[in-house]
C-alpha cells in the first residue's frame, strides 16, 4: 500500500481523545484515528484556538532515505498548487533517524479535513443500493480529476507522476469537487531504465506504492531498457472513470479471488456489464486510456478534449 495510499473513512466519529499535539508552536487535540498504511498514519486533529479540524498525516522515518522521501512530499506539495490537488496546511519535521541507534524521527504534515471522505467511500456507498451517479456528473467529475493531474504532468521543471492515482486517493469536498490527495508516491514522470538493476528497482518501488487494481501495466513488468512517462497516470485514469461508471476499477475482482493481476493488466481485456447505464461514448472514453502499450496511450491534455466532446454530445442531447 502505498504512503497514504489509505481507504480512509473520514468521517465524525466520538471525541475520545484528549491526547494534544503541537506543530510550530500551534496546539492541536488529536480526536479521532482515522486510518494508516505501510508508509504513514492519518489522524483527525482540532485546533485548540479556533476548533477548526484538520487532518494530521505522520511518516516514521527509520533512516535518512526516508527522511528524504519524505520531505521531498512536502516540496512537492509547495510546487503544486491546484484547486484539485490537496494542499498542505503546515508541516515540521522532529528527530533525527539513526538505524543504529535504532531511533527514527516523524515529519508531520498538517492537512484540510474532508468530511465527506474518499471518492471510494462514495462508490462503496452507492455499490451497496446500486445507485449510480448519472453520465453527466461522472464527467464533470472526472474533468476536474484530469486537471488535477495536469498539474503534475505540467510541472517545471520537469513532469511529475502521481503514480497511485485510484478513488481510495480522492476526496470529495461538500460541494463534490474532487481532490487529488497522497503526495507520497509523487515522482519524476520521464524515467530511462538502462538496465536490469534499474528495471527492478522500479518494479519493486512500484510495487511498494502503486495499488495493483489501478497499476499501468508497464510497471508490473520493467524491461530492462525503457522509457517510462506520465502516461502511467492515464491507465489509471481509465480505471478510476471504470470505478465512477461500475464501482470498481475493471481489475478490482481479479484482485479479490487472488487471482493475477499483473497477468490481467497486462492482458488488456476490460468488459463492461451487459445491462449498463452508459453509452458507447462513455465506454469508448475508458478505453481510449487502457492501451496496454504506453505509447499508444494519450497524453492528458488529449483526455481533457476527448472527455470535454463526450460532454458536449451528453448536452447536446439532453
Amino acid at each position: 500500500m502505498n504512503t497514504i495510499g489509505l481507504n480512509i473513512i473520514l468521517k465524525m466519529g466520538c471525541i475520545c481523545s484528549k491526547q494534544t499535539l503541537i506543530i510550530n508552536s500551534k496546539k492541536y487535540y488529536i480526536r479521532e484515528h482515522l486510518g494508516e498504511g505501510g508508509f504513514s498514519t492519518v489522524d483527525l486533529i482540532e485546533d485548540a484556538m479556533t476548533g477548526k479540524y484538520y487532518a494530521v498525516k505522520k511518516i516514521i522515518c527509520h533512516g535518512i532515505d526516508d527522511m528524504k522521501v519524505a520531505m521531498k512530499e512536502i516540496e512537492y506539495h509547495e510546487a503544486l498548487k491546484h484547486p484539485n490537488i490537496i494542499r498542505c496546511i503546515d508541516s515540521a519535521k522532529y528527530g533525527q533517524p539513526d538505524p543504529v541507534l535504532n531511533s527514527t524521527s516523524e515529519v508531520l504534515l498538517v492537512l484540510p479535513y474532508y468530511q465527506r471522505g474518499t471518492l471510494a467511500h462514495e462508490l462503496a456507498l452507492r455499490s451497496s443500493t446500486n445507485n449510480h451517479m448519472l453520465p453527466i456528473d461522472i464527467l464533470h467529475m472526472f474533468i476536474r480529476i484530469c486537471e488535477g493531474v495536469r498539474a503534475f504532468h505540467e510541472a517545471t521543471p520537469e513532469p511529475l507522476a502521481h503514480r497511485d492515482l485510484k478513488t481510495a486517493n480522492i476526496l470529495l469536498s461538500n460541494d463534490n469537487m474532487p481532490i487529488i490527495m497522497d503526495l507520497g508516491s509523487v515522482a519524476v514522470a520521464r524515467v530511462k531504465i538502462c538496465g536490469s538493476s534499474e528495471a527492478q528497482q522500479l518494479q519493486d518501488m512500484a510495487s511498494e506504492r502503486c495499488s495493483m487494481p489501478y497499476r499501468a501495466p508497464e510497471l508490473f513488468n520493467v524491461e530492462s531498457y525503457c522509457m517510462i512517462d506520465e502516461r502511467t497516470d492515464i491507465w489509471s485514469l481509465g480505471c478510476i472513470l471504470y470505478a465512477m461508471c461500475y464501482f470498481k476499477s475493471p481489475f478490482d475482482t481479479v484482485y479479490e479471488r487472488g487471482d493475477s493481476v499483473a497477468l490481467a493488466v497486462i492482458s488488456g481485456i476490460v468488459s463492461f456489464p451487459e445491462q449498463s447505464p452508459y453509452d458507447e461514448d462513455m465506454h469508448d472514453l475508458i478505453l481510449y486510456m487502457l492501451k496496454v502499450n504506453p505509447m499508444e496511450r494519450p497524453y492528458i491534455y488529449s483526455v481533457i478534449e476527448k472527455t470535454h466532446d463526450v460532454i458536449s454530445k451528453l448536452e447536446a442531447r439532453a
